[in-house]
């Protein structure tokens, strides 16, 4: 290169030579500035005595295969100055050819400082991923280093802990020494869980006083471990502007792969646990349920589905007969609902029910099965038959305050039907909260004309004073103790019981569950009133019923049989 050249390249830009081998050859002004190094000390030495260590072996590699092939490099190169300084260069590395043989002769390199410029992006960089009262990565760096721990544990196995820490009671140290104080203390929290965690763990802060922990572990001891020695290490006193604060901390714990979902799912989940370790009472950790959440989220959609399908009028009611056991009549029906499924055909109430029972939507159908429980009462009225519906109300509905109400302006909607015709049926455990409260209500209901029946009697923590208190027309013996009346002696013995007692506070007696002829002659004989079960017969569509009620004939026996059996056939149909 001319030294007309040179002269121009000197004063714009940071300019050396170097020959094939990287030996330095020449260096101007500039470059004896931003490296320390006189052109002395420089010349004849290779230019790796520059070398920052901060690129990877392969950045150089490229770098040498492009410029010994001939062709132009551009890129950033991080070198070391003489006193240990870094600075960075934004380079050109251009190969010089021999005008004879065009063979490469020698590298020109033409540099210009952008360390400035580095340090602004690095500046930048780091605000932007860092939370500014503490410095430890914040949400938009935590979502990049959990990625990376993922990829980690799929490549090389392990497990992964993602923890969710709380602190117990923040706000009211906030509030009493002030928001100063509670942000000291927050930067004295951050260091202690610093010095816990290892060098390939990642602490975050979210906000306020939640913090992030993502750490590498081999099993559930080594968790155990490691989370009794941040809760142990937090809850040491800190000592803030000269005053001195106890405080404590909750925290979620969620295990990947076992929790097999993304970033995103894994903090949620681990949130959600550190509720839990709160609720528990607080300085202690809690780990995530996989197989609760996978219950929860099946209740979820079952939830929404079932939902889709009251719209869709996709549930119906089937019917189940009541005998009068002393006439042999037909009395009544239980209503019971049935999903029709497009897909699944008809689904019991078992397979879905329990899953809607605790959310509004039982309200939604319960108060749906009302309205066509009195249609129905309305269209057998009409003709001529009067048999009676009961429904059964869950918990959450008949607990509603609403509920009387909308009761009254379901029987407004059907004035032709009597509204002793409707019998409600409720279980134990609606009473066991406020027995006085639910027997206001029940008289208030029964005041509209509707009649009242306790379900499953028996069953759970049946007491005298639920027959004293609760003016219930009548009692439903449980069918555990009627399947097993007439081989059990405890059975019967508790069967007698409950028809005495319901007898003493003058209520009628059903017994469901009845499967064949003996079981009702002998409820008969201990003085039950009525009863319903598979044996008299299954639920049925609403359609089947006036043929069924046609063919019914009573038995002397005990006033009852299906058509075409003998007096002596004791038919057994096992519920299901």
């Amino acid at each position: 290169m001319s030294e007309r050249y040179r002269t121009a390249v000197d004063a714009a830009a940071i300019f050396s030579e170097t020959d094939l081998a990287g030996n330095i050859t020449y260096v101007n002004e500039q470059f004896c500035a931003i490296s320390g190094y006189s052109a002395q000390e420089l010349l004849g030495q290779n230019h790796r005595m520059l070398n920052s260590e901060q690129h990877p072996a392969e950045f150089f590699i490229d770098l040498w295969q492009s410029i010994s092939r001939g062709q132009v490099w551009r890129g950033e190169i991080c070198n070391r100055s003489k006193d240990g300084r870094l600075y960075w260069v934004e380079s050109t590395i251009v190969p010089m050819f021999d005008a004879a043989n065009q063979r490469v002769q020698k590298y020109v390199s033409i540099r210009f400082d952008v360390t400035k410029k580095r340090q602004l992006m690095h500046t930048l960089q780091w605000r932007a991923e860092r939370d500014e009262l503490t410095g430890l990565p914040n949400r938009f760096l935590l979502s990049e280093r959990l990625e990376q721990a993922i990829a980690a544990v799929q490549r090389y196995h392990g497990t992964l802990a993602v923890g969710m820490l709380d602190l117990d009671g923040f706000k009211l140290i906030n509030d009493r020494y002030g928001h100063a104080t509670g942000d000291r203390l927050l930067v004295a929290v951050a260091d202690r869980l610093k010095q816990i965690m290892r060098g390939e763990d990642t602490l975050a802060r979210l906000g306020g006083d939640e913090f992030v922990l993502v750490l590498r572990v081999q099993d559930t001891e080594e968790l155990e471990s490691a989370m009794r020695r941040i809760l142990s290490a937090l809850s040491s006193a800190y000592t803030i502007d000269g005053i001195g604060i106890h405080i404590s901390a909750s925290i979620g714990v969620t295990l990947y792969p076992n929790d097999n979902e993304d970033a995103e799912t894994l903090l949620r989940h681990a949130d959600q646990a550190m509720y839990k370790a709160k609720q528990r009472g607080r300085d202690c950790f809690h780990l995530f349920d996989v197989s609760l959440d996978k219950k929860a989220k099946t209740a979820f959609e079952t939830v929404i589905r079932v939902s889709e399908a009251l719209h869709n009028g996709e549930l119906c009611l089937y019917y189940q007969p009541k005998i009068n056991l002393n006439s042999g009549a037909v009395i009544g029906f239980e209503a019971l609902l049935r999903w029709q499924h497009p897909q699944e055909g008809l689904i019991p109430p078992l397979d879905f029910l329990p899953l809607v029972e605790q959310t509004d939507l039982i309200v939604e159908i319960g108060e749906w099965v009302i309205d066509q429980a009195l249609n129905q009462i309305g269209r057998w009225a009409a003709l001529g038959h009067t048999w009676s519906v009961s429904v059964n109300i869950a918990a959450l509905h008949f607990q509603r305050a609403d509920f009387t109400e909308t009761l009254k302006s379901l029987l407004a909607c059907h004035p032709n039907v009597a509204p002793q015709m409707l019998d409600i049926e409720i279980v134990e455990s609606v009473v066991l909260e406020n027995i006085q409260h639910v027997s206001k209500r029940l008289i208030a209901c029964q005041d509209l004309g509707v009649t009242f029946s306790l379900d499953d009697f028996g069953a759970g923590y049946s007491s005298l004073s639920y027959l004293k208190q609760l003016p219930t027309q009548s009692i439903k013996i449980d069918q555990s103790f009627i399947r097993h009346i007439l081989d059990d002696k405890d059975s019967l013995v508790l069967t007698k019981a409950i028809i005495g007692l319901a007898k003493s506070f003058n209520r009628e007696v059903i017994a469901e569950g009845v499967e064949t002829v003996e079981q009702g002659v002998l409820l008969m004989r201990l003085g039950c009133d009525v009863a319903q079960g598979y044996g008299i017969a299954k639920p049925m569509p609403v359609e089947q019923v006036s043929r069924w009620v046609a063919q019914f004939v009573s038995n002397p026996s005990w006033g009852w049989r299906s058509q075409g059996a003998s007096q002596n056939t004791q038919p057994h149909i096992a519920a299901t």
